[in-house]
């Protein structure tokens, strides 16, 4: 005879939303010590925490020891329908405040990197008058590669993303934000630094080691990048530019980023008439979303922030 296993049958309280939280924490860390700093409590609590949940759950969540963290197949099924909780708890309260036309709860944002030194602040001037509007209102930014905060999107986690125009996915929104140009840089230490344009030719360029974003681009920018000698990648900017200022790399950087370095003579364009890229950036929310109070009103925002 089999015995059939005892789900969970009790009502969901507030410690168990406590030790949800935990358990997402855990896992989007990937693993008890990162967790700790995150969570700013001791790992032994942690712990204590996920077996309480495991208890309850009468489920194995997790496999925890010198081999490191990872999820059982279970874990990975309940930590799932833990975004999904949690993203209708917050849903649920927001809906609630706009019945009573109060902006409390969260704003969740994923910003690709290195928007913070483009000219046109739209972003961080809708965000400053969504806090005074709502003082109590959470803001969450997380820094992302373009493809994950789309999927974020998709999924509900994050409410609103700051992306650049690579595809167009159809269950998305699209707001035009910024034109962004980048162009071709190598550092003081690169041998090119002290030759002039007209001394480097296309052959010298192309045969140069190269750094290159390794996310998906536009068949046109993808075109640029395929002329170089990409030897090395990094999954953002930041990364670009710490390869290109070892001096041993030449890569493409958005020239708000590269002017601070430009002004010091640390980095210089090259050719930037022929090496130059164009892309779009736009924000993006999910077509099939529920109205959000603190969400349409940070898009209006948004709006009004545009040149007119």
């Amino acid at each position: 005879m089999t015995i059939k296993k005892r789900g969970f049958t009790g009502q969901v309280s507030n410690i168990d939303l406590r030790t949800l939280r935990i358990f997402k924490t855990v896992v989007d860390c990937g693993g008890f010590s990162a967790a700790e700093v995150e969570l700013n409590i001791s790992r032994p609590a942690i712990s204590i925490a996920i077996s309480d949940l495991e208890q309850r759950l009468n489920l194995k969540l997790c496999q925890r020891g010198r081999t490191g963290f990872s999820l059982t197949e279970e874990g990975a099924e309940v930590y799932q329908s833990v975004l999904e909780l949690l993203i209708a708890l917050e849903t649920f309260r927001t809906q609630v405040n706009a019945i009573n036309e109060q902006l409390k709860g969260e704003l969740n944002i994923g910003i690709t990197d290195n928007l913070t030194t483009i000219e046109h602040m739209r972003l961080t001037d809708a965000l400053m008058a969504l806090k005074d509007l709502g003082p109590e209102i959470h803001i969450n930014i997380k820094m992302m590669p373009p493809d994950q905060i789309e999927i974020n999107v998709l999924d509900g986690r994050l409410h609103v993303g700051a992306v650049p125009e690579l595809r167009l996915l159809p269950g998305l929104n699209y707001y035009p934000l910024y034109q962004e140009e980048s162009f071709l840089y190598c550092s003081k230490d690169h041998p090119f630094f002290n030759l002039d344009d007209t001394q480097l030719t296309n052959a010298m360029i192309s045969k140069s080691d190269a750094v290159v974003l390794s996310y998906q681009q536009t068949p046109e920018i993808k075109q640029s990048l395929q002329k170089l000698n990409s030897t090395a990648s990094a999954t953002d900017r930041e990364g670009i530019a710490f390869l290109i200022l070892t001096g041993r790399y030449i890569g493409y950087l958005p020239d708000h980023l590269a002017r601070q370095w430009v002004t010091d003579r640390k980095v210089r364009a090259i050719k930037p008439d022929r090496f130059r890229i164009t892309s779009s950036y736009s924000a993006v929310t999910r077509k099939s979303s529920r109205s959000n109070i603190i969400l349409d009103t940070f898009m209006e925002l948004l709006d009004n922030t545009a040149v007119k």
